[in-house]
Protein backbone atom coordinates (compact mmCIF):
# COMPACT_ATOMS: atom_id res chain seq x y z
CA UNK A 1 0.00 0.00 0.00
CA UNK A 2 0.71 3.42 -0.87
CA UNK A 3 -0.08 6.86 0.13
CA UNK A 4 0.82 10.48 -1.08
CA UNK A 5 -0.43 13.88 0.14
CA UNK A 6 -0.44 15.25 -3.82
CA UNK A 7 -0.87 19.33 -4.63
CA UNK A 8 -2.32 19.39 -7.90
CA UNK A 9 -2.33 22.82 -9.59
CA UNK A 10 -5.70 23.00 -12.42
CA UNK A 11 -7.26 26.01 -14.33
CA UNK A 12 -10.27 25.96 -11.21
CA UNK A 13 -7.58 25.88 -8.57
CA UNK A 14 -4.29 27.56 -10.15
CA UNK A 15 -2.76 27.84 -6.86
CA UNK A 16 -3.45 24.36 -6.57
CA UNK A 17 -5.62 21.76 -4.26
CA UNK A 18 -4.63 18.91 -2.16
CA UNK A 19 -5.56 15.58 -2.38
CA UNK A 20 -4.69 12.49 -0.98
CA UNK A 21 -4.00 9.30 -3.05
CA UNK A 22 -3.91 5.98 -1.90
CA UNK A 23 -3.10 2.93 -4.44
CA UNK A 24 -2.11 -0.55 -3.96
CA UNK A 25 1.11 -1.92 -4.88
CA UNK A 26 0.17 -4.97 -6.84
CA UNK A 27 3.99 -6.19 -7.54
CA UNK A 28 4.26 -6.53 -3.98
CA UNK A 29 1.72 -9.93 -2.57
CA UNK A 30 -0.34 -8.92 -5.75
CA UNK A 31 -1.58 -5.91 -3.80
CA UNK A 32 -3.10 -7.75 -0.98
CA UNK A 33 -5.00 -6.02 2.45
CA UNK A 34 -3.01 -6.84 5.41
CA UNK A 35 -2.56 -5.41 9.08
CA UNK A 36 0.21 -3.18 7.51
CA UNK A 37 -1.59 -1.89 4.70
CA UNK A 38 -4.61 -1.63 6.15
CA UNK A 39 -3.49 0.51 8.51
CA UNK A 40 -1.43 2.59 6.60
CA UNK A 41 -5.01 3.27 4.25
CA UNK A 42 -6.80 4.11 7.25
CA UNK A 43 -3.95 6.29 8.65
CA UNK A 44 -4.48 8.20 4.76
CA UNK A 45 -7.85 8.33 4.81
CA UNK A 46 -8.20 9.74 7.92
CA UNK A 47 -6.16 12.83 7.14
CA UNK A 48 -8.05 13.18 4.02
CA UNK A 49 -11.20 13.18 6.82
CA UNK A 50 -9.36 15.69 8.93
CA UNK A 51 -7.90 18.34 5.86
CA UNK A 52 -11.44 17.66 4.32
CA UNK A 53 -9.63 17.09 1.37
CA UNK A 54 -10.37 14.77 -1.65
CA UNK A 55 -9.70 10.91 -0.95
CA UNK A 56 -8.60 9.04 -4.31
CA UNK A 57 -7.88 5.43 -4.52
CA UNK A 58 -6.59 3.17 -7.39
CA UNK A 59 -7.43 -0.03 -6.64
CA UNK A 60 -5.65 -2.99 -8.12
CA UNK A 61 -5.85 -6.22 -5.47
CA UNK A 62 -6.20 -9.28 -4.60
CA UNK A 63 -8.38 -8.80 -1.42
CA UNK A 64 -7.67 -9.73 2.27
CA UNK A 65 -4.45 -11.53 2.22
CA UNK A 66 -4.20 -15.31 3.40
CA UNK A 67 -1.02 -16.84 4.75
CA UNK A 68 0.20 -20.08 6.42
CA UNK A 69 2.98 -20.47 9.28
CA UNK A 70 5.77 -21.30 6.92
CA UNK A 71 7.75 -22.58 10.11
CA UNK A 72 5.22 -24.45 10.96
CA UNK A 73 4.31 -25.81 7.56
CA UNK A 74 8.20 -27.40 7.48
CA UNK A 75 7.96 -29.49 10.46
CA UNK A 76 4.43 -31.11 11.21
CA UNK A 77 4.03 -34.88 11.38
CA UNK A 78 1.05 -36.79 10.64
CA UNK A 79 -0.87 -39.55 13.17
CA UNK A 80 -1.91 -41.86 10.37
CA UNK A 81 -5.16 -44.20 11.08
CA UNK A 82 -2.63 -46.65 9.43
CA UNK A 83 0.45 -45.86 7.93
CA UNK A 84 1.00 -48.95 5.59
CA UNK A 85 -3.09 -47.56 4.08
CA UNK A 86 -2.74 -43.21 4.11
CA UNK A 87 -6.09 -43.77 2.54
CA UNK A 88 -7.64 -44.66 5.66
CA UNK A 89 -7.08 -41.10 6.84
CA UNK A 90 -5.14 -39.77 9.89
CA UNK A 91 -6.25 -38.75 13.34
CA UNK A 92 -4.40 -35.62 13.65
CA UNK A 93 -1.27 -33.20 12.84
CA UNK A 94 1.79 -33.21 15.42
CA UNK A 95 5.13 -32.09 16.46
CA UNK A 96 7.71 -34.17 17.77
CA UNK A 97 9.40 -32.75 21.22
CA UNK A 98 12.51 -32.00 19.51
CA UNK A 99 10.65 -29.92 16.93
CA UNK A 100 8.31 -28.22 19.34
CA UNK A 101 11.23 -26.80 21.10
CA UNK A 102 12.30 -24.78 18.00
CA UNK A 103 9.02 -23.27 17.63
CA UNK A 104 7.76 -22.80 21.09
CA UNK A 105 9.35 -19.90 21.96
CA UNK A 106 8.28 -18.11 19.21
CA UNK A 107 4.78 -18.28 20.25
CA UNK A 108 3.44 -19.60 16.87
CA UNK A 109 1.51 -22.77 17.79
CA UNK A 110 0.00 -24.55 20.76
CA UNK A 111 0.01 -28.04 21.03
CA UNK A 112 -0.94 -30.54 24.08
CA UNK A 113 1.95 -33.30 25.28
CA UNK A 114 0.14 -36.47 24.52
CA UNK A 115 1.44 -40.19 24.32
CA UNK A 116 0.75 -42.16 21.35
CA UNK A 117 2.57 -45.04 19.34
CA UNK A 118 5.03 -45.58 21.80
CA UNK A 119 6.43 -42.29 21.71
CA UNK A 120 5.56 -38.38 23.32
CA UNK A 121 4.23 -36.23 20.72
CA UNK A 122 2.54 -32.58 20.87
CA UNK A 123 -0.69 -32.77 19.11
CA UNK A 124 -1.26 -28.92 17.24
CA UNK A 125 -4.59 -27.70 18.37
CA UNK A 126 -3.66 -24.14 17.21
CA UNK A 127 -1.14 -22.63 14.40
CA UNK A 128 -0.80 -19.25 15.36
CA UNK A 129 2.43 -18.29 13.64
CA UNK A 130 5.13 -15.94 14.27
CA UNK A 131 4.23 -13.55 11.89
CA UNK A 132 0.65 -11.42 11.76
CA UNK A 133 -1.21 -11.38 8.71
CA UNK A 134 -2.20 -15.18 8.42
CA UNK A 135 -6.16 -14.66 8.58
CA UNK A 136 -8.66 -13.30 10.09
CA UNK A 137 -6.44 -10.51 11.60
CA UNK A 138 -6.21 -9.28 7.69
CA UNK A 139 -10.28 -9.39 8.18
CA UNK A 140 -10.35 -7.21 11.28
CA UNK A 141 -8.39 -5.01 9.00
CA UNK A 142 -10.67 -4.89 6.24
CA UNK A 143 -13.79 -3.88 8.61
CA UNK A 144 -11.14 -0.77 10.04
CA UNK A 145 -10.59 0.46 6.43
CA UNK A 146 -14.23 -0.22 5.03
CA UNK A 147 -15.32 1.34 8.60
CA UNK A 148 -13.15 4.18 7.38
CA UNK A 149 -14.26 4.23 3.72
CA UNK A 150 -17.91 4.49 5.28
CA UNK A 151 -17.25 7.58 7.29
CA UNK A 152 -14.95 9.03 4.10
CA UNK A 153 -17.31 9.07 1.81
CA UNK A 154 -19.91 11.15 4.63
CA UNK A 155 -17.10 13.72 5.05
CA UNK A 156 -15.17 14.20 2.60
CA UNK A 157 -14.94 13.27 -1.47
CA UNK A 158 -14.36 10.05 -2.18
CA UNK A 159 -13.40 8.54 -5.44
CA UNK A 160 -12.11 4.87 -6.75
CA UNK A 161 -10.65 4.01 -10.01
CA UNK A 162 -10.08 0.17 -10.51
CA UNK A 163 -7.85 -1.21 -12.31
CA UNK A 164 -6.93 -4.55 -13.21
CA UNK A 165 -8.96 -6.33 -10.44
CA UNK A 166 -9.89 -5.70 -6.99
CA UNK A 167 -11.28 -8.56 -4.90
CA UNK A 168 -12.78 -8.44 -1.62
CA UNK A 169 -12.50 -6.08 0.66
CA UNK A 170 -11.02 -4.13 -2.23
CA UNK A 171 -14.44 -4.18 -4.22
CA UNK A 172 -16.37 -3.14 -0.74
CA UNK A 173 -14.18 -0.07 -0.29
CA UNK A 174 -14.42 1.03 -3.92
CA UNK A 175 -18.43 0.54 -3.31
CA UNK A 176 -18.19 2.26 -0.32
CA UNK A 177 -16.53 4.80 -2.26
CA UNK A 178 -19.16 5.35 -4.34
CA UNK A 179 -17.75 7.39 -6.68
CA UNK A 180 -16.16 4.82 -9.34
CA UNK A 181 -13.99 4.66 -12.09
CA UNK A 182 -13.24 0.96 -14.21
CA UNK A 183 -10.76 0.39 -16.76
CA UNK A 184 -11.92 -1.99 -19.23
CA UNK A 185 -10.56 -5.22 -18.90
CA UNK A 186 -10.66 -5.07 -15.09
CA UNK A 187 -13.00 -6.61 -12.64
CA UNK A 188 -14.38 -5.82 -9.54
CA UNK A 189 -15.55 -9.19 -7.51
CA UNK A 190 -16.12 -11.03 -4.32
CA UNK A 191 -14.69 -14.16 -4.82
CA UNK A 192 -12.86 -15.72 -7.88
CA UNK A 193 -14.15 -17.76 -10.90
CA UNK A 194 -11.97 -20.76 -9.77
CA UNK A 195 -13.22 -20.71 -6.27
CA UNK A 196 -16.52 -20.44 -7.55
CA UNK A 197 -16.48 -23.46 -9.57
CA UNK A 198 -14.94 -25.10 -6.79
CA UNK A 199 -17.95 -24.37 -4.73
CA UNK A 200 -20.30 -25.25 -7.48
CA UNK A 201 -18.06 -28.69 -8.45
CA UNK A 202 -17.90 -27.49 -11.69
CA UNK A 203 -16.57 -25.06 -14.64
CA UNK A 204 -19.59 -22.74 -14.40
CA UNK A 205 -17.58 -19.74 -14.94
CA UNK A 206 -14.80 -19.00 -17.36
CA UNK A 207 -12.91 -15.30 -16.15
CA UNK A 208 -13.34 -13.26 -13.54
CA UNK A 209 -14.31 -10.46 -16.26
CA UNK A 210 -17.60 -12.76 -16.51
CA UNK A 211 -18.27 -12.09 -13.10
CA UNK A 212 -17.32 -8.21 -12.10
CA UNK A 213 -16.31 -7.20 -15.53
CA UNK A 214 -17.41 -3.35 -17.14
CA UNK A 215 -20.53 -5.25 -18.70
CA UNK A 216 -21.28 -6.04 -14.93
CA UNK A 217 -20.32 -3.25 -13.09
CA UNK A 218 -21.04 -0.75 -15.61
CA UNK A 219 -24.73 -1.96 -15.80
CA UNK A 220 -25.46 -2.09 -12.62
CA UNK A 221 -24.28 1.21 -11.55
CA UNK A 222 -21.32 0.07 -9.34
CA UNK A 223 -19.35 1.79 -12.14
CA UNK A 224 -19.67 5.54 -12.65
CA UNK A 225 -17.67 5.17 -15.67
CA UNK A 226 -15.88 3.62 -17.67
CA UNK A 227 -12.48 4.36 -19.36
CA UNK A 228 -10.42 1.94 -21.80
CA UNK A 229 -6.64 3.43 -20.37
CA UNK A 230 -5.48 4.19 -16.68
CA UNK A 231 -4.71 7.26 -18.05
CA UNK A 232 -7.74 7.95 -19.31
CA UNK A 233 -9.01 6.68 -15.86
CA UNK A 234 -6.64 9.40 -13.99
CA UNK A 235 -8.08 12.10 -17.09
CA UNK A 236 -11.57 11.69 -15.73
CA UNK A 237 -10.51 11.90 -12.25
CA UNK A 238 -9.14 15.15 -12.23
CA UNK A 239 -12.34 16.43 -14.65
CA UNK A 240 -14.29 14.56 -11.97
CA UNK A 241 -12.77 16.67 -9.34
CA UNK A 242 -12.50 19.76 -11.67
CA UNK A 243 -16.57 19.83 -10.40
CA UNK A 244 -15.92 19.69 -6.76
CA UNK A 245 -14.69 22.36 -3.87
CA UNK A 246 -10.89 21.84 -3.12
CA UNK A 247 -12.05 20.59 0.43
CA UNK A 248 -15.28 20.52 2.89
CA UNK A 249 -14.46 24.23 4.22
CA UNK A 250 -14.44 25.97 0.61
CA UNK A 251 -16.98 26.65 -1.33
CA UNK A 252 -17.32 25.07 -5.22
CA UNK A 253 -15.03 26.25 -8.18
CA UNK A 254 -16.47 29.14 -10.17
CA UNK A 255 -14.60 29.63 -13.19
CA UNK A 256 -15.16 31.97 -16.08
CA UNK A 257 -17.68 30.89 -18.61
CA UNK A 258 -17.10 31.69 -22.53
CA UNK A 259 -20.84 30.25 -23.15
CA UNK A 260 -22.50 33.32 -22.29
CA UNK A 261 -25.16 33.27 -19.82
CA UNK A 262 -27.73 35.57 -21.40
CA UNK A 263 -27.97 33.48 -24.66
CA UNK A 264 -31.05 32.00 -25.57
CA UNK A 265 -31.40 28.50 -25.56
CA UNK A 266 -31.74 26.79 -29.35
CA UNK A 267 -32.62 22.98 -28.55
CA UNK A 268 -36.10 22.91 -27.34
CA UNK A 269 -37.97 19.61 -25.94
CA UNK A 270 -40.69 18.96 -28.25
CA UNK A 271 -44.07 16.60 -27.33
CA UNK A 272 -42.55 13.72 -29.49
CA UNK A 273 -39.60 11.89 -27.43
CA UNK A 274 -36.25 13.38 -27.44
CA UNK A 275 -33.12 12.61 -26.23
CA UNK A 276 -32.78 14.21 -22.74
CA UNK A 277 -29.10 15.16 -23.24
CA UNK A 278 -29.78 17.37 -26.52
CA UNK A 279 -31.50 19.44 -23.80
CA UNK A 280 -28.83 20.00 -21.40
CA UNK A 281 -25.89 19.92 -23.44
CA UNK A 282 -27.11 20.70 -27.17
CA UNK A 283 -26.55 19.23 -30.21
CA UNK A 284 -26.24 19.04 -33.93
CA UNK A 285 -29.08 19.64 -35.68
CA UNK A 286 -28.85 17.03 -38.24
CA UNK A 287 -30.81 19.38 -40.68
CA UNK A 288 -28.51 21.92 -41.02
CA UNK A 289 -25.98 20.88 -39.58
CA UNK A 290 -25.20 23.87 -37.26
CA UNK A 291 -25.01 23.99 -33.23
CA UNK A 292 -27.59 23.89 -31.34
CA UNK A 293 -27.08 24.58 -27.82
CA UNK A 294 -28.43 23.23 -24.92
CA UNK A 295 -29.05 24.49 -21.32
CA UNK A 296 -25.95 24.26 -19.98
CA UNK A 297 -22.51 25.89 -21.27
CA UNK A 298 -21.13 24.01 -23.96
CA UNK A 299 -18.56 20.84 -23.04
CA UNK A 300 -19.64 21.36 -19.92
CA UNK A 301 -21.47 18.21 -19.55
CA UNK A 302 -20.16 15.27 -18.08
CA UNK A 303 -22.68 12.11 -17.49
CA UNK A 304 -22.05 9.28 -14.99
CA UNK A 305 -23.97 5.79 -14.64
CA UNK A 306 -25.13 5.76 -18.61
CA UNK A 307 -25.16 2.75 -18.45
CA UNK A 308 -27.71 1.81 -15.27
CA UNK A 309 -30.99 2.79 -15.42
CA UNK A 310 -31.47 4.21 -18.91
CA UNK A 311 -34.52 5.97 -18.20
CA UNK A 312 -33.43 8.42 -16.04
CA UNK A 313 -29.99 10.61 -17.12
CA UNK A 314 -27.52 12.23 -14.28
CA UNK A 315 -24.19 14.02 -14.53
CA UNK A 316 -22.76 17.28 -13.77
CA UNK A 317 -22.47 20.12 -15.64
CA UNK A 318 -21.53 24.34 -15.53
CA UNK A 319 -24.15 26.85 -15.70
CA UNK A 320 -22.33 30.54 -16.35
CA UNK A 321 -19.15 28.39 -14.88
CA UNK A 322 -20.69 27.25 -11.95
CA UNK A 323 -20.63 23.40 -11.46
CA UNK A 324 -24.31 21.88 -10.36
CA UNK A 325 -25.58 18.22 -10.52
CA UNK A 326 -28.09 17.42 -13.06
CA UNK A 327 -31.00 15.09 -12.99
CA UNK A 328 -33.35 14.47 -16.07
CA UNK A 329 -35.51 12.03 -17.65
CA UNK A 330 -35.64 9.63 -20.47
CA UNK A 331 -38.74 9.97 -23.00
CA UNK A 332 -37.94 7.31 -25.16
CA UNK A 333 -38.56 3.89 -24.54
CA UNK A 334 -35.21 2.38 -22.91
CA UNK A 335 -34.32 -1.81 -22.89
CA UNK A 336 -33.06 -3.69 -19.19
CA UNK A 337 -30.55 -6.25 -20.51
CA UNK A 338 -30.94 -8.76 -17.53
CA UNK A 339 -28.06 -11.08 -18.32
CA UNK A 340 -28.16 -15.37 -17.93
CA UNK A 341 -26.32 -16.57 -14.79
CA UNK A 342 -23.97 -19.68 -16.06
CA UNK A 343 -24.41 -21.07 -12.60
CA UNK A 344 -28.47 -21.47 -12.82
CA UNK A 345 -29.39 -23.61 -16.03
CA UNK A 346 -32.80 -22.29 -15.78
CA UNK A 347 -31.79 -18.59 -16.70
CA UNK A 348 -32.08 -16.89 -19.49
CA UNK A 349 -30.38 -13.60 -21.17
CA UNK A 350 -33.32 -11.30 -21.25
CA UNK A 351 -34.39 -7.40 -22.45
CA UNK A 352 -36.43 -5.96 -20.88
CA UNK A 353 -38.64 -2.27 -22.29
CA UNK A 354 -38.87 0.07 -19.87
CA UNK A 355 -41.07 3.27 -20.86
CA UNK A 356 -40.14 6.96 -20.94
CA UNK A 357 -41.15 9.15 -18.31
CA UNK A 358 -41.44 6.26 -15.50
CA UNK A 359 -39.35 5.48 -12.43
CA UNK A 360 -38.19 2.36 -12.01
CA UNK A 361 -36.81 0.13 -8.85
CA UNK A 362 -33.70 0.84 -11.01
CA UNK A 363 -34.14 4.06 -12.21
CA UNK A 364 -35.42 5.51 -8.58
CA UNK A 365 -32.48 4.10 -6.63
CA UNK A 366 -30.33 5.73 -9.20
CA UNK A 367 -32.03 9.54 -8.65
CA UNK A 368 -31.76 8.83 -5.15
CA UNK A 369 -27.84 7.99 -5.22
CA UNK A 370 -26.82 11.22 -7.22
CA UNK A 371 -28.61 12.99 -5.02
CA UNK A 372 -26.76 12.06 -1.86
CA UNK A 373 -23.32 12.32 -4.12
CA UNK A 374 -23.79 15.49 -5.35
CA UNK A 375 -24.70 16.92 -2.18
CA UNK A 376 -21.73 15.63 -0.28
CA UNK A 377 -19.91 17.38 -3.48
CA UNK A 378 -21.30 20.62 -2.33
CA UNK A 379 -23.27 21.29 -5.72
CA UNK A 380 -26.65 22.84 -6.12
CA UNK A 381 -28.87 20.38 -8.29
CA UNK A 382 -30.95 21.02 -10.96
CA UNK A 383 -33.88 18.38 -11.79
CA UNK A 384 -35.82 18.29 -15.08
CA UNK A 385 -38.97 17.05 -13.92
CA UNK A 386 -40.84 15.43 -16.77
CA UNK A 387 -41.88 12.26 -14.60
CA UNK A 388 -45.51 9.95 -15.11
CA UNK A 389 -45.15 8.84 -11.90
CA UNK A 390 -43.44 5.26 -10.58
CA UNK A 391 -44.37 2.03 -11.95
CA UNK A 392 -46.58 0.19 -9.92
CA UNK A 393 -47.01 -3.16 -11.48
CA UNK A 394 -46.24 -6.47 -9.42
CA UNK A 395 -42.94 -7.47 -10.39
CA UNK A 396 -41.74 -3.60 -9.29
CA UNK A 397 -43.93 -3.55 -6.49
CA UNK A 398 -41.39 -7.00 -4.97
CA UNK A 399 -38.61 -4.96 -6.82
CA UNK A 400 -38.64 -2.37 -4.17
CA UNK A 401 -39.81 0.50 -6.52
CA UNK A 402 -41.52 1.81 -2.72
CA UNK A 403 -38.54 1.74 -1.03
CA UNK A 404 -36.02 3.49 -3.69
CA UNK A 405 -39.17 6.14 -4.17
CA UNK A 406 -38.28 6.94 -0.23
CA UNK A 407 -35.21 7.12 -0.65
CA UNK A 408 -35.52 10.26 -3.24
CA UNK A 409 -37.20 11.83 -0.22
CA UNK A 410 -34.64 11.03 2.03
CA UNK A 411 -31.86 12.47 -0.07
CA UNK A 412 -33.85 15.58 -0.05
CA UNK A 413 -34.19 16.05 3.16
CA UNK A 414 -30.80 16.17 3.89
CA UNK A 415 -29.50 18.67 0.50
CA UNK A 416 -27.95 21.70 1.63
CA UNK A 417 -27.14 23.01 -1.18
CA UNK A 418 -29.97 24.79 -3.80
CA UNK A 419 -32.24 22.57 -5.45
CA UNK A 420 -34.12 23.73 -9.07
CA UNK A 421 -37.32 21.74 -10.05
CA UNK A 422 -37.77 22.79 -13.39
CA UNK A 423 -40.51 21.35 -15.61
CA UNK A 424 -39.64 21.91 -18.98
CA UNK A 425 -41.82 22.38 -22.07
CA UNK A 426 -44.72 19.95 -23.09
CA UNK A 427 -43.16 17.70 -19.64
CA UNK A 428 -45.58 16.80 -17.18
CA UNK A 429 -45.50 15.74 -13.04
CA UNK A 430 -47.66 13.83 -11.85
CA UNK A 431 -48.74 11.57 -8.78
CA UNK A 432 -46.45 9.99 -6.70
CA UNK A 433 -43.81 11.58 -8.81
CA UNK A 434 -44.37 15.05 -8.05
CA UNK A 435 -44.73 14.15 -4.67
CA UNK A 436 -40.77 13.13 -4.05
CA UNK A 437 -40.63 16.40 -5.68
CA UNK A 438 -42.08 18.86 -4.27
CA UNK A 439 -40.43 21.86 -2.36
CA UNK A 440 -42.31 21.83 0.58
CA UNK A 441 -39.86 18.68 1.26
CA UNK A 442 -37.29 21.06 1.90
CA UNK A 443 -38.60 24.80 2.14
CA UNK A 444 -34.86 26.07 2.87
CA UNK A 445 -32.98 24.49 -0.37
CA UNK A 446 -35.99 23.17 -2.81
CA UNK A 447 -37.66 25.86 -5.69
CA UNK A 448 -39.38 24.81 -7.96
CA UNK A 449 -40.63 26.34 -11.89
CA UNK A 450 -42.88 25.46 -14.56
CA UNK A 451 -42.56 26.45 -18.52
CA UNK A 452 -46.03 27.71 -19.37
CA UNK A 453 -46.46 24.63 -21.27
CA UNK A 454 -46.01 21.56 -19.01
CA UNK A 455 -48.57 20.24 -16.88
CA UNK A 456 -48.54 18.77 -13.48
CA UNK A 457 -51.69 17.01 -11.96
CA UNK A 458 -52.37 13.79 -9.86
CA UNK A 459 -53.43 11.87 -12.54
CA UNK A 460 -53.36 12.41 -16.73
CA UNK A 461 -56.24 14.21 -18.07
CA UNK A 462 -57.71 10.62 -19.49
CA UNK A 463 -57.27 9.32 -15.86
CA UNK A 464 -58.99 11.84 -14.09
CA UNK A 465 -61.84 11.99 -16.72
CA UNK A 466 -62.60 8.24 -16.25
CA UNK A 467 -62.78 8.84 -12.37
CA UNK A 468 -64.57 12.42 -12.55
CA UNK A 469 -66.37 12.55 -15.93
CA UNK A 470 -67.91 9.79 -16.68
CA UNK A 471 -70.79 9.14 -19.59
CA UNK A 472 -73.68 10.05 -17.50
CA UNK A 473 -71.09 13.42 -16.77
CA UNK A 474 -70.56 13.54 -20.78
CA UNK A 475 -74.41 12.95 -21.48
CA UNK A 476 -75.28 15.85 -19.40
CA UNK A 477 -73.03 18.19 -20.96
CA UNK A 478 -73.89 16.96 -24.80
CA UNK A 479 -77.74 17.96 -22.88
CA UNK A 480 -76.31 21.19 -21.93
CA UNK A 481 -74.31 22.45 -24.83
CA UNK A 482 -75.36 20.54 -28.22
CA UNK A 483 -78.07 22.14 -29.88
CA UNK A 484 -79.78 18.40 -31.11
CA UNK A 485 -79.59 16.78 -27.87
CA UNK A 486 -81.33 20.06 -26.14
CA UNK A 487 -83.83 19.98 -28.96
CA UNK A 488 -84.59 16.52 -28.36
CA UNK A 489 -84.59 16.84 -24.70
CA UNK A 490 -87.00 19.72 -24.85
CA UNK A 491 -89.33 17.20 -27.12
CA UNK A 492 -89.40 14.35 -24.64
CA UNK A 493 -90.15 16.82 -21.69
CA UNK A 494 -93.84 17.69 -23.75
CA UNK A 495 -96.33 16.36 -20.71
CA UNK A 496 -98.40 15.20 -23.29
CA UNK A 497 -96.20 13.05 -25.87
CA UNK A 498 -97.55 9.58 -27.14
CA UNK A 499 -95.13 6.74 -26.22
CA UNK A 500 -94.24 5.53 -29.43
CA UNK A 501 -93.14 9.24 -30.45
CA UNK A 502 -91.19 9.30 -26.72
CA UNK A 503 -89.66 5.68 -27.67
CA UNK A 504 -88.74 6.89 -31.12
CA UNK A 505 -86.78 10.24 -29.36
CA UNK A 506 -85.23 8.25 -26.69
CA UNK A 507 -83.68 6.23 -29.43
CA UNK A 508 -83.05 9.35 -31.34
CA UNK A 509 -81.43 10.93 -28.36
CA UNK A 510 -79.24 7.77 -27.82
CA UNK A 511 -77.90 7.55 -31.34
CA UNK A 512 -77.21 11.71 -31.03
CA UNK A 513 -75.18 10.73 -28.24
CA UNK A 514 -73.36 7.76 -29.12
CA UNK A 515 -72.59 9.29 -32.23
CA UNK A 516 -70.46 12.77 -30.43
CA UNK A 517 -69.23 11.10 -27.61
CA UNK A 518 -66.34 10.57 -29.13
CA UNK A 519 -65.65 14.43 -29.39
CA UNK A 520 -67.09 14.91 -26.12
CA UNK A 521 -64.64 12.72 -24.60
CA UNK A 522 -61.92 14.85 -26.03
CA UNK A 523 -63.44 18.14 -24.38
CA UNK A 524 -63.63 16.44 -20.97
CA UNK A 525 -60.02 15.83 -21.56
CA UNK A 526 -59.66 19.20 -22.87
CA UNK A 527 -61.65 20.30 -19.48
CA UNK A 528 -59.60 18.09 -16.93
CA UNK A 529 -55.96 19.30 -19.12
CA UNK A 530 -56.50 23.04 -18.23
CA UNK A 531 -56.98 21.82 -14.41
CA UNK A 532 -53.20 20.82 -14.70
CA UNK A 533 -51.50 24.13 -16.25
CA UNK A 534 -48.34 25.76 -14.85
CA UNK A 535 -50.63 28.66 -14.33
CA UNK A 536 -52.75 27.25 -11.82
CA UNK A 537 -49.97 25.70 -10.19
CA UNK A 538 -48.90 29.42 -9.51
CA UNK A 539 -52.06 29.94 -9.14
CA UNK A 540 -52.01 27.35 -5.74
CA UNK A 541 -48.43 28.60 -5.01
CA UNK A 542 -47.05 24.88 -5.63
CA UNK A 543 -44.70 26.49 -8.40
CA UNK A 544 -42.39 29.59 -7.25
CA UNK A 545 -43.12 31.56 -10.93
CA UNK A 546 -44.14 30.10 -14.60
CA UNK A 547 -40.59 30.35 -16.42
CA UNK A 548 -39.88 30.24 -20.26
CA UNK A 549 -37.77 27.64 -21.16
CA UNK A 550 -35.89 30.01 -23.40
CA UNK A 551 -35.27 32.32 -20.57
CA UNK A 552 -34.84 29.65 -17.96
CA UNK A 553 -30.69 30.39 -17.75
CA UNK A 554 -30.44 33.55 -16.93
CA UNK A 555 -33.27 33.43 -14.33
CA UNK A 556 -31.98 29.85 -13.06
CA UNK A 557 -28.22 31.88 -12.44
CA UNK A 558 -30.24 34.82 -11.01
CA UNK A 559 -32.64 33.84 -8.92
Amino acid sequence: MVAWRMTFFTPEYRKGREVIVISNDITFKTGSFSIAEDTLFQKASLLARELGIPRVYISANSGARIGLAEEIKHLFQVAWEDPAVPDKGFKYLYLTPEDFKKVSAMNSVHAELIEDEGESRYKITDIIGKEDGLGVENLQGSGIIAGETSRAYQETITISMVTCRTIGIGAYVVRLGQRVIQVENSHIILTGAAALNKLLGREVYSSNNQLGGVQIMANNGISHAVVPTDFEGVHLVLKWLSYMPKDMHSSIPIIQSLDPIDRDIEFCPTKTPYDPRHMVAGRMDPVTNKWESGFFDEGSWMEIMEKWAKSVVVGRARLGGIPLGVICVETRTVELEVPADPANDDSEAKLISQAGQVWFPDSAYKTAQAIKDFNKEKLPLMVFANWRGFSGGMKDMFDQVLKYGAYIVDAFVEYSQPVFIYIPPYAELRGGAWVVLDPSINLKHMEMYADPDSRGGVLEPEGTVEIKYRSKDLFKTMSRIDPECMQIRQQLAYPELKSDVKHHLEIKLQERQQKILPMYHQVAVAFADLHDTAGRMQDKNVIQVRLRYLWCRTVIFYP
